[in-house]
């Protein structure tokens, strides 16, 4: 046991029936109809061999996409083929979640043998809207369509979905009501990863934060500067214009209009309150850059400009990659512009590269950061790779997220 929950290392598993709730959620071009990113179905496939070769009824669940991303919202029949190519082993799959014919197959399931089940989002219970508008408690949703119809077909539960850690829905918190249950390899390295930036970073320890969804810089930012856990924020992104707005700076009119359009205006007074307590630790960009024909780069003195916003400019990622090199730690959080477009890529590229070539601990998490972390295969410099993006966020907030919580209740229990 650890941090007073089950891993894979406290239960025999062969010949029983493992329930192992995955978060395979990944980009989906609609177009194409193929997954345009497979990071998280590759990181899931530790845990998915170990319990495989322990001879455990392997029974596979994921969402995938839902009423909040709908343009990923799609069936897991190709996550199947790609776990199956992974694993070097056939994946079933069935396009069915608790029904009739799901139940009839977990039942005829023999040792080591994996079936994945189709996107648990078919099931109104796990919609984000479901759990938002009820906020059911687990013991309710131990009660819910789903978990009555599969639980009684289990022996043991298996959360591997860190990445949905901070979701409160039926197949992540209410199996723990019912089932002894672990947490899987994945699970348990994030939070291990995660804990130590929390309690015990190497010093000084620098967070890059940028993105479109700022959400997340602004819901940790307060905790890690309180804390101390953060020494400097490296600001780029929406989260560094934001700020500029905070200082009652005229960034141009399209900029603003694109923070207003994302409704993002209660997070400038968020910032304000930052930069009262913790002016000496937000660094602000020196420079920004725009597309007008082609790259053009404008000192932040010179602002405001009449055309939108997408990037840091050279002097700031000179800047950013001293301050880089001079820390011991690295949290990275968001892209530093519009890294899709050639012209707009330079921050990101340039101080990703950086951080994966330095010699310091480095994390990244968010999906757009490990799109980014892809497109320069610069993977293998970076010490981990975080799939959670909202569970990473919230963790970093102080929030106990609710999966952890109904693991360590479960442990208690069983």
């Amino acid at each position: 046991m650890k941090y007073g929950i089950h891993t894979l290392d406290d239960f025999d598993f062969k010949a029983r029936t493992v329930l192992c709730r995955l978060d395979l959620n990944s980009p989906y071009d609609r177009e194409k109809k193929v997954l345009r990113d497979t990071s998280r179905i590759s990181a899931a496939v530790p845990t998915i061999r170990e319990l495989s070769e322990k001879g455990a009824r392997l029974v596979l669940m994921s969402h995938q996409g839902g009423d909040l991303e709908y343009q990923n919202f799609v069936s897991t029949e190709p996550h199947a083929a790609v776990l199956s190519d992974m694993l070097g082993k056939k994946v079933g799959f069935l396009d069915d979640v608790c029904g009739p014919a799901a139940r009839e197959a977990i039942r005829t399931l023999h040792e080591g043998e994996i079936l994945l089940l189709d996107n648990v989002r078919y099931i109104a219970e796990e919609m984000t809207l479901f759990e938002t508008k009820l906020n059911l408690s687990p013991e309710d949703q131990a009660k819910t369509i789903v978990v009555r119809k599969l639980a009684p077909l289990a022996d043991y539960y298996v959360c591997d979905a860190f990445a949905a850690a901070h979701r409160d829905q039926p197949t992540l918190v209410g199996f723990e009501e019912l089932l002894p249950s672990a947490m899987g390899r994945l699970f348990e390295k994030e939070y291990a990863v995660l804990s130590k930036i929390m309690t015990d970073p190497d010093k000084p320890c620098v967070f890059l934060l940028g993105g479109a969804k700022i959400e997340d810089a602004f819901l940790m930012m307060p905790t890690v500067l309180k804390s101390k856990v953060a020494d400097q924020i490296l600001s780029t992104g929406l989260v560094a214009e934001v700020f500029l707005l905070a200082q009652d700076k005229d960034i141009g009119a399209l900029s603003k209009i694109l923070i207003f359009k994302k409704k993002l205006q209660p997070y400038i007074e968020m910032a304000r309150a930052i930069l009262e307590d913790y002016a000496d630790k937000i660094v602000l960009p020196l420079d920004y850059a725009y597309v007008d024909g082609g790259r053009v780069e404008i000192d932040a003195s010179d602002l405001p400009t009449d055309h939108l916003i997408a990037d840091i400019g050279a002097k700031t990622v000179r800047l950013y990659k001293e301050r880089i090199s001079a820390a011991r730690t690295v949290f990275i959080n968001g892209p530093s512009g519009i890294f899709e477009d050639p012209l707009t890529e330079r921050g990101t590229k340039e101080l990703w590269e950086h951080v994966a070539a330095a010699k310091n601990f480095s994390v990244i998490g968010g999906g757009d950061s490990i799109l980014a972390v892809n497109k320069y295969k610069v993977a293998d410099g970076f010490s981990y790779i975080c799939t959670g993006g909202g569970a990473m966020v919230r963790f970093l907030s102080g929030e106990e997220l609710p999966v952890v919580r109904a693991l360590k209740k479960s442990a208690g229990r069983f």
